[in-house]
């Protein structure tokens, strides 16, 4: 219980940046001709942002299913590579089945949250951590649906900013605590704006972009900030315990 409640406490902020973007997808979504139970139905399904917005763009074109599903695969493919690092960081209650429905919430967010835990993370603490945004999300889609017609049309447009704060929430504390978060930041913010000014690589779609400059950033942070093993693994290490 005290892992589920404090996995629970660490998502809800999440869940509140989540309301505000998820309604900003509800109001966009009834606006292309969705029912309002169509929009929630697609949220409860999907906790993805991007691939949401992208796929409710290509539903109102009339896209075929092969766009969709091409569209999809580029936006989401960076949360294979989370899933990787975060599979390196649960303890062993988390078996197959768990790590399934674990991978369902695993987004950039909930990601990032877990991944900055100075512990190993139970199947616990990651069902306390994705409740909240899932409801976040699919309410705030509900009520995008149903109320967004009539909120100002400023009001409506400034809700998606919310989730920028969220993304500078999560990274201040890390940058506070160490320096070498910051110069990664920084380099993987100079290789985003590479992409959208250098007219050569403006045409690489924004889901490989976010791939790529999350894999050479990482790599530039492992190579010129390594992480220094602890004294007693170092010891096993050389002892051949590990």
């Amino acid at each position: 219980m005290k892992e589920i409640t404090q996995g629970i406490r660490d998502g809800i902020p999440i869940a509140l940046g989540y309301l505000s973007v998820s309604f900003t997808f509800g109001l966009m979504a009834v606006e292309a001709g969705l029912t309002w139970w169509q929009a929630v139905l697609i949220s409860a399904a999907n906790l993805t942002s991007a691939g949401q917005f992208a796929g409710l763009d290509i539903m109102a074109a009339g896209g075929a299913m092969f766009e969709m599903a091409l569209t999809q695969l580029v936006i989401n493919m960076r949360y294979a590579l989370m899933s990787l690092s975060l599979s390196q960081k649960v303890d062993s209650s988390v078996r197959m089945r768990h790590r399934f429905i674990i991978g369902f919430a695993v987004t950039d967010e909930i990601f990032a949250v877990a991944m900055s835990r100075d512990k190993k993370i139970s199947r616990f603490y990651m069902y306390g951590l994705m409740l909240c945004p899932f409801l976040g999300w699919t309410s705030g889609t509900a009520l995008g649906a149903v109320l967004g017609n009539i909120l100002p049309e400023f009001v409506r447009n400034s809700l998606g900013i919310a989730i920028y704060g969220m993304f500078i929430a999560i990274i201040v504390p890390k940058v506070k605590k160490e320096a070498q978060y910051l110069k990664v930041i920084l380099i993987a913010v100079f290789l985003s704006c590479c992409f959208a000014w250098i007219p050569f690589l403006k045409a690489v779609s924004s889901g490989f972009v976010v791939i790529i400059c999350a894999v050479l950033a990482a790599g530039a942070g492992a190579y010129f900030f390594p992480i220094q093993p602890e004294a007693g693994r170092l010891s096993a290490v050389k002892e051949g315990e590990l």
